[in-house]
């Protein structure tokens, strides 16, 4: 992070811990090749994993929290309605994505406040307290893309036995198409608070645990389609009131979401696709057809908690 003097802001003070460990050591081929095999378990069965060790300090932490409420308790609700992003209109998120835009079920509206920035932190002006911050929040950013997403991204690539950089020729920084978990990683700065609940393999669900300066990682629909289904995207839902930071990573907007079908790994066990590969959409295209859809189309109720909506040929499922 930047070592200059930084814009005094008010200390964000998180909720109570709630305390557990995963990752670390892809410096060296072979440490690469050992976390491969562990991340591809955490993978295909859960979908989510741990990564502690990744370079920023606890204090380096603590500032990106400061720095993340800054948006949401600098920011008068009068100004955020001109940094409203046009999710429905455009596809794009960002800027804020306002309370009780929507709808759940029988009129209930959800309680998230969002504000999203593009890799191209430029791309769009942010409300007057963030802009003092953009340099660090830019810094940030090239940080997850480069420091965590491509380490990871290669060992996807080794746990099905691709070259390395199979995933990374494919995730450019770039400024980037607007996403959510509808990309291929998510990355979660762990927080305090039991917030984050994942379904296992049984149908129970468990808090993900609360460990110091560490990363929830978890995969989201285009790595599920790239990897012919092996790398399963989580099944999640979050509750209680906390401060998130996140880091969406898609792929490159032209990629086909199709699965690289050459991988040993796959051949062996079966690809799940999702539509034939001449009709696979682009990255792009899904992006923005999950996100336009995406608390605004009619969803139809399957079993209690579950609703299900159809994308381009493919069943949603949403649980509530």
């Amino acid at each position: 992070m930047p070592s200059v003097v930084l814009p005094p802001i008010a200390h964000y003070v998180p909720a109570s811990p709630t305390k557990e460990p995963y990752l670390s050591k892809a410096d060296t081929y072979e440490g690469r090749v050992e976390l491969a095999a562990q991340l591809r378990d955490a993978m295909h069965t859960h979908g989510f994993f741990y990564v502690i060790n990744h370079g920023l300090t606890q204090a380096e932490n603590e500032r990106i929290f400061d720095i993340a409420d800054v948006p949401f308790s600098a920011v008068s609700d009068e100004e955020k309605k001109a940094y409203v992003a046009k999710i429905k209109e455009t596809g794009s998120w960002q800027g804020y994505k306002l309370k009780q835009y929507w709808h759940i079920n029988a009129g209930v509206h959800d309680q998230i406040e969002h504000y999203n920035i593009n890799n191209d932190v430029t791309r769009r002006q942010h409300p007057q307290a963030v802009r003092p911050l953009i340099p660090e929040i830019e810094a940030f950013v090239k940080f997850n893309h480069f420091n965590i997403l491509h380490p990871l991204l290669r060992l996807f690539a080794l746990g099905l036995e691709l070259p390395e950089e199979t995933f990374v020729n494919v995730h450019k920084f770039k400024p980037a198409s607007e996403t959510f978990d509808f990309g291929s990683v998510s990355i979660l700065w762990s927080q305090p608070v039991a917030s984050l609940q994942i379904m296992y393999p049984d149908g129970s669900w468990r808090n993900i645990k609360h460990i110091d300066n560490a990363l929830v990682v978890n995969a989201g629909d285009a790595l599920e389609f790239l990897s012919g289904g092996f790398y399963k995207g989580t099944i999640h839902r979050r509750g209680y009131t906390r401060l998130g930071i996140f880091y969406f990573a898609l792929p490159d907007d032209d990629t086909k979401l199709v699965p690289f079908a050459e991988s040993p790994v796959l051949q062996r066990v079966g690809i799940q696709r999702r539509w034939a590969d001449a009709d696979a959409p682009t990255s792009r295209e899904w992006d923005g057809e999950r996100t336009r859809a995406y608390g605004q189309s009619e969803l139809k109720v399957r079993e209690k908690g579950v609703e299900e909506e159809i994308i381009n040929g493919v069943v949603v499922k949403h649980w509530n």
